[in-house]
């Protein structure tokens, strides 16, 4: 492993020096036309290659509607030019809410949902960009549930890394989680009903879906054997599938690798935890396939937990334990390995915006080498909404408008504001940054993490 360092690079080739140094086979391509191309997914075409990952601006009404400020993102997300635009994640259930602004999807919530991805097209179209693909995610939080103004952790299974964060904490039951189905079928319903091209099952970031997934402590029909911890996915796949048909196309964004010994980890090597073993998660993702589900958005982590992870960062609570470029490298192969099990799968890979003005070199290589088919951008795209149209126009980024991965946006989330960029969008988010930080103590950003 290499030493934590912020990103410094002056030039690609400065870039991949160090990947040859770290010894990171991570594909780099100087032509990024591929990234053009649009790319077929069930009835529909994704104009182009680029996609913008599902993050939660936290900026919902009580009720779970979007507010002012969820309008205005999904609307610059419209203008950006990319191909596929992934909505954040959306409750399935009121008590399944991480925060209380977190946006959720029911009867009484789906037209002002519809209306914001009527707007999201409507500035595609004054751009002169064709019609983005869109997806929602939908969700319950679980262990990270908090719908009021104090956590309320309902767990798969217990977990003595991650309990100790609460008083108290409930294992749900195998009667309340059976009764979850209907609750996810009827909420992609009302996307479908919306407009949604595709409709996402979320599993991923230690939320209850993903959670079940490591589930090999509990008992009962959801825990123990491979087949029970995948079996409410499946079952939720399965009934979306018979109830919509080809109404909407079915994803799942699927956590592939949690860093924790075993039995508590999916994904993780039971002899060395810090060590992939990508066995269930690849067979998990060709038995979905053959259930239907067309597109997979691959990550890895728990952001509550080794948030790196998920997201390779300069700046954040803890330094952590690994240059970012060989958590860039990780979510990259680990994006290849689930494209791998299902060929004919649309796959998005995530991990890219730490490398500024030269993601697009990585996006380009990656699916070049047919490591994924989609590129999927986060922070990036809150920080520059335009990154799309300069790419496929200029055929590169303007390096002063790419995202810093300073974390400032996760810090917002954290002390309870609305998310966005400070650096690039300061009108609007450095109030909400200055007013969460006041009273609280200076962000330890030089402690590495030790839990790792």
């Amino acid at each position: 492993m290499a030493q934590h360092d912020r990103f410094h690079y002056k030039n690609l080739d400065e870039l991949k020096e160090d990947m040859t140094r770290m010894g990171l086979d991570i594909p780099v391509s100087a032509d990024v036309a591929v990234l053009s191309r649009p790319i077929a997914l069930g009835e529909r075409t994704i104009p182009n290659r680029l996609a913008i990952n599902p993050m939660e601006g936290c900026d919902g009404t009580p009720e779970g509607r979007p507010s002012g400020l969820t309008r205005r993102r999904y609307r610059r997300f419209g203008g950006s030019g990319a191909g596929l635009v992934w909505y954040e994640a959306t409750a399935v259930v009121n008590e399944g809410r991480a925060n209380p602004r977190q946006l959720q999807i029911n009867e009484e919530t789906r037209g002002d949902i519809a209306a914001t991805l009527e707007e999201l097209r409507g500035a595609a179209s004054a751009a002169g960009h064709g019609r983005p693909y869109s997806v929602l995610q939908l969700t319950h939080s679980g262990r990270y549930s908090r719908p009021g103004s104090t956590p309320a952790p309902v767990v798969a299974a217990r977990n003595p890394f991650l309990d100790a964060r609460f008083p108290e904490v409930r294992v749900i039951s195998d009667e309340e989680l059976e009764q979850l189905e209907e609750k996810f079928v009827s909420a992609a319903q009302a996307a479908a009903e919306a407009g949604f091209d595709a409709v996402d099952v979320k599993a991923c970031h230690g939320y209850l879906l993903a959670e079940l997934l490591s589930a090999h402590t509990r008992e009962g029909r959801y825990g123990g054997s491979f087949e029970n911890r995948t079996r409410l996915l499946c079952s939720i796949v399965d009934k979306i599938r018979d109830r919509l048909g080809e109404k909407i196309t079915l994803a799942v964004r699927l956590g592939v690798y949690e860093q924790a010994p075993h039995p508590y980890a999916w994904g993780a090597d039971k002899d060395d935890y810090h060590r992939p073993d990508y066995a269930e998660p690849a067979r998990l993702v060709k038995l979905l396939w053959e259930k239907g589900v067309k597109l997979f958005g691959i990550s890895a982590g728990n952001p509550y937990f080794n948030p790196h992870l998920t997201r390779p960062y300069d700046k954040g609570v803890y330094l952590p334990p690994v240059h970012p470029l060989e958590g860039v490298h990780l979510l990259l192969r680990a994006a290849q390995a689930m494209q791998a099990a299902a060929p004919e799968a649309v796959i998005m890979g995530a991990g890219l915006s730490w490398l500024r003005q030269f993601s697009p070199n990585v996006a380009a290589g990656c699916v070049e080498q047919g490591w994924l088919k989609i590129a999927g951008f986060g922070r990036l795209s809150i920080a520059y909404p335009d990154f799309a149209a300069d790419l496929l126009k200029a055929g590169a980024l303007d390096p002063k408008k790419t995202c810093l991965a300073c974390s400032q946006c996760t810090t917002i989330m954290r002390d309870g504001g609305c998310a966005g960029c400070v650096p690039r969008d300061k009108e609007v988010y450095l109030p909400i940054y200055k007013k969460g930080r006041e009273g609280k103590p200076p962000l330890e950003s030089g402690r590495v993490a030790e839990h790792l």
